[in-house]
């Protein structure tokens, strides 16, 4: 009852996508019911740092979910556009998905093996050893590390948990524990704004649906929602 009135008089709901929306590849139970009782008030807020909003708003709608992109905010998509409002310069190499790679050069980064400035991390399912050493090299010589998200897994089907950007980043830090990791994505407040500006408003008038207090609920707390 208290869960259904917040829902009622919320004029925007953020919902996390893996281990809250989903089950794996699945919808969870209940999240079309939810998603068609408060379409034009719901956008969503994920530590998801593989895939592109235009990716995961087709693979919603393969479930049945029809949902746009400019209504998803994923960390590995806002890590590329903070890279390129604060760091458009910057000689950047990428432990990133194909698909993020991609939306980085599509946004003018400069990615390179050679001398970089800054690492990018993100989920790279097609993680190599020799990536993961040229990471550690451009660290200990001073790079900056932007990462998607500290997240050290995500909930898969049933529950399994499937490894995440965090766990890479503590790989790094074992190797360079002197880098010093900018988080772009959740708890950090940015992606819950952008959020909010998409449904036109405000922290109060917002309730967030996840399953992660140290990310769903910091980051949402900490905004006011």
């Amino acid at each position: 009852m208290v869960i259904g009135t917040a829902l009622a008089r919320a004029k925007g709901i953020l919902i996390d996508l893996d281990g809250s929306f989903l089950d794996g590849a699945a919808l969870a139970p209940g999240a079309l019911e939810l998603y068609e009782s408060h379409a034009d008030r719901i956008a969503f807020v994920s530590n998801n740092s593989s895939h592109t909003p235009e990716e995961m708003s087709a693979e919603l709608a393969v479930l049945g979910v029809k949902v746009p992109a400019a209504r998803i905010f994923l960390a590995g998509a806002q890590a590329v556009t903070w890279l390129a409002t604060h760091r458009g310069t910057a000689r950047i190499f990428a432990l990133a998905s194909r698909s993020i790679r991609h939306l980085a050069r599509k946004q003018g980064l400069n990615l390179t093996l050679e001398e970089p400035e800054i690492v990018l991390l993100c989920r790279d399912i097609e993680l190599s050893y020799e990536r993961l050493g040229i990471a550690v090299s451009a660290l200990q010589e001073g790079a900056e590390l932007v990462a998607a998200n500290p997240d050290l897994t995500h909930p898969g089907a049933n529950g399994v948990p499937v490894p995440e950007t965090g766990m890479l980043l503590a790989s790094l830090r074992a190797a360079v524990p002197s880098a010093a990791p900018i988080i772009v994505g959740k708890p950090r407040v940015t992606m819950f704004a952008a959020a909010l500006r998409s449904l036109g408003c405000t922290p109060e008038d917002a309730v967030m649906i996840g399953d992660n207090p140290s990310t769903d609920g910091a980051g949402a707390s900490a905004l006011g929602i």
